[in-house]
């Protein structure tokens, strides 16, 4: 046990989990389990007001990858990486505007549901199963190792001897009422999740900014953080910069950056489906427009801890080289922010702080598993075991078991895996690659497929197929290519090959499951046009101060 941390963070830690968990527990048993249909388990009964979709979709989305990850790499190349938050505020009115009504007008569970309504059943399946992969290879992999790395540097020695039950006990937090309740126990519970990892990350930063301080104070902390790292605080890194090929400057903000946020925030089951659960199109346009505003405010509490860690890290103070250099002397990212709460955080705030750390983790762990187990159950074992198993037995299958059985088995899977990605670098750049591997692929035939008429299942298929070998080959290329760019490239490639296919195989003026649209389906209500005006204004201001 780190002896920084006291009996009385232990308490508030404590007290942190069992709220949550009962929180959790009362809300799904609100409605008895064999009284749950499909809906009500899977999108929480289409119930959410756009407040909790907003604060819910945050929750989901900031996690130990952003805690620990961004500001690791915060630390590796300075304030360039919140660009990804600052340009996620936009892509969620984008997708507000433009991609929520096509959703709600087909009446959709999942993201591959839709792709089965525009293309195929077996495309479907196919993205159903890459998704799975995704959620559980990756995502959920990398949040319980980020995660567990936190709490063994927190509370233990930070040698690594916490690492493996902190993997399992976070994934037992989340599993307790994330697998009986559903979405509806997911969503209500992020409400006190978000608000406590905000205040949490507020009060990492201004401690932190306090000990960077040459006299302790806050204004201070800021101008010595300009002045030893002032170089570090641009949104738009130079060519020459080491981490250009992370964040490759103004390119990113017209290629590569559009592809993972529109992928991420319009077409990834575990965001999308908390709008996919509002009472209405226009709550779920609103609670969009919520969290946008929200993400303004992440990069002030993920990635400038980073910076200040990396300020200490220069400057030699507080045993900051020592914490934050492996054993064979390469540079340890991602421990800078659990360094930081291990260190400067006084008692009782400390476990806090941890609290909100853990929300963070769980409650995305939370989201992922309940969107992973709605995609087997909806959209492979609905169509394809659901019926044999009424013919064989006589008996109606309990969908709702399925997904409370299948994400018990997703996360064991992936608390198995975890404890392997010791070795990674910066995790949320790993993150970010890997996933863009075949996410330009899937943009590229959701963009077509809302919009354009004439794509068609061949098309589509042949394009996804292809962007793998595609990616694969920008990415080993002799010459060293950004992997953002590699993806705006890949995107642009797969579009291009779906049009060429489409247009060889259309046998009509437009394919027959082209989706219809017209101007009307994409008016918005006042208070979203007040919303989105006000976001690309601060946007302006932010860009134009860190340039």
């Amino acid at each position: 046990m780190n002896p920084a941390f006291h009996t009385i963070d232990i308490i508030i830690f404590a007290a942190y989990l069992l709220l949550i968990v009962g929180l959790g527990i009362w809300i799904s048993h609100r409605k008895k389990n064999r009284d749950k249909t499909a809906e009500d388990y899977f999108l929480a009964g289409k119930s959410l007001p756009w407040w909790t979709i907003g604060a819910s979709l945050i929750a989901a989305n900031i996690s130990a990858e952003q805690f620990i990850g961004m500001s690791g790499s915060g630390f590796a190349g300075g304030f360039a990486v919140a660009s990804y938050e600052f340009m996620a505020a936009l892509t969620l009115i984008i997708v507000a505007k433009y991609f929520m009504p096509v959703f709600v007008k087909q009446g959709i569970y999942t993201i591959p549901q839709f792709v089965e309504q525009r293309y195929s059943r077996n495309l479907k399946t196919i993205l159903a199963v890459f998704w799975l992969g995704l959620f559980i290879f990756v995502n959920l992999t990398s949040v319980l190792f980020l995660g567990a790395k936190a709490i063994d540097t927190i509370i233990g020695t930070g040698d690594g001897s916490l690492i493996l039950p902190a993997i399992f006990g976070l994934g037992l937090i989340a599993a307790l009422y994330s697998i009986t309740g559903g979405l509806s126990s997911v969503a209500w519970t992020d409400i006190l999740q978000v608000v406590l990892l905000v205040v949490g990350g507020l009060i990492t930063t201004v401690v932190a900014l306090h000990y960077v301080s040459p006299d302790g104070t806050i204004g201070s902390g800021i101008r010595h953080l300009s002045d030893a790292a002032g170089d570090r605080l641009h949104l738009i890194l130079p060519k020459d910069n080491p981490e250009y090929h992370n964040m490759p400057g103004i390119v990113m903000l017209i290629g590569g950056l559009w592809v993972a946020n529109l992928y991420y925030w319009g077409f990834n089951q575990y965001i999308i489906q908390r709008a996919f659960a509002a009472k209405s199109l226009q709550e779920a346009q609103k609670g969009l427009a919520f969290a946008a505003f929200l993400k303004l405010i992440i990069p002030f509490i993920v990635v400038i801890p980073g910076i200040i860690a990396y300020v200490m890290y220069t400057e030699g103070s507080f045993g900051a080289v020592e914490a934050l250099t492996k054993a064979g002397g390469a540079l340890n990212n991602d421990n800078a922010y659990p360094w930081l709460i291990s260190t400067f955080i006084p008692t009782g705030l400390k476990g806090l702080v941890l609290a909100a750390l853990a929300a963070a983790i769980v409650s995305s762990l939370a989201s992922m598993l309940n969107s992973a187990s709605t995609i087997f159950t909806m959209d492979i074992f609905k169509p394809y075991f659901a019926p044999k198993v009424k013919e064989k037995t006589g008996k109606e299958v309990r969908l709702v078991s399925v997904g409370q059985i299948s994400a018990g088995v997703f996360l064991i899977i992936a608390c198995l895996i975890a404890p392997m990605l010791g070795s990674v670098g910066q995790m949320f750049q790993y993150i970010q690659e890997y996933t863009g591997l075949v996410s330009p692929g899937i943009l590229a035939l959701f963009l077509l497929g809302l919009f354009w008429k004439k794509t068609t299942n061949k098309g589509a298929i042949a394009g996804v197929v292809l962007s793998i070998p595609i990616a694969l080959a920008l990415k080993f290329m002799p010459i060293e290519m950004p992997f953002l760019d590699q993806m705006f490239y890949t995107c642009l490639l797969t579009m291009a090959i779906i049009v060429m296919v489409s247009l060889s195989t259309c046998e009509g003026e437009d394919d027959v499951r082209g989706i219809p649209l017209v101007a009307s389906m994409f008016k918005t209500q006042r208070d979203f046009h007040i919303a989105a005006y006000v976001i690309c204004l601060l946007l302006v201001v932010i860009y134009a101060v860190f340039w």
